[in-house]
């Protein structure tokens, strides 16, 4: 990739419909994206890291500028060994502004070259995340307003076994 580049980082578990809108913006401000799985989250996931990284590289196949990659590292360390500047974090609610925020601040302290930008969710996008579209899965409800159908096949075979 070439030009001016950005990370957007995270579980990604599984990818929505959110995510996949905050990339395609993301490519309207960026040269190429960097779409970063974290492969050693702290977070308890229902997909493995392999299957987060296959969804994605299937949901972004036709994005020209977007590589899909895994990290299991520190994020601003990643990004140093990738020599990109710059992260791009979706929010969608108050309570994502105050971790975000702080998340950027300490980022700043450990890396003071790589920039962290917010976007701000589309409204269509507000309500959505993952553990509540895994919620409503698990539960057997209709998740086709959150998620791609091949994702939504994704956790109905989860949820199946």
């Amino acid at each position: 990739m070439r030009g001016k580049i950005a990370i957007y980082p995270g579980t990604f578990d599984p990818v929505t419909l959110g995510h996949i809108d905050l990339i395609k913006r993301g490519l309207r401000l960026f040269d190429g994206l960097i779409v970063a799985v974290a492969g050693n989250s702290t977070k308890d996931t229902l997909f493995n890291a392999e299957e987060r990284l296959a969804m994605l590289r299937a949901e972004t196949e036709g994005l020209s500028g977007v590589e899909v990659e895994s990290f299991n590292s520190l994020l601003v360390d990643y990004a140093q060994e990738r020599g990109v500047g710059t992260i791009i974090r979706g929010l969608r609610v108050i309570s994502d502004f105050e971790y975000e925020f702080q998340m950027a601040l300490t980022n700043r302290k450990l890396a003071a070259k790589v920039e962290t930008v917010f976007m701000m969710t589309s409204e269509n996008y507000a309500s959505i995340s993952s553990r509540f579209i895994k919620d409503i899965a698990r539960l057997g409800g209709d998740v086709s307003h959150f998620v791609t159908p091949a994702v939504a096949a994704r956790l109905k075979e989860k949820y199946s076994l």
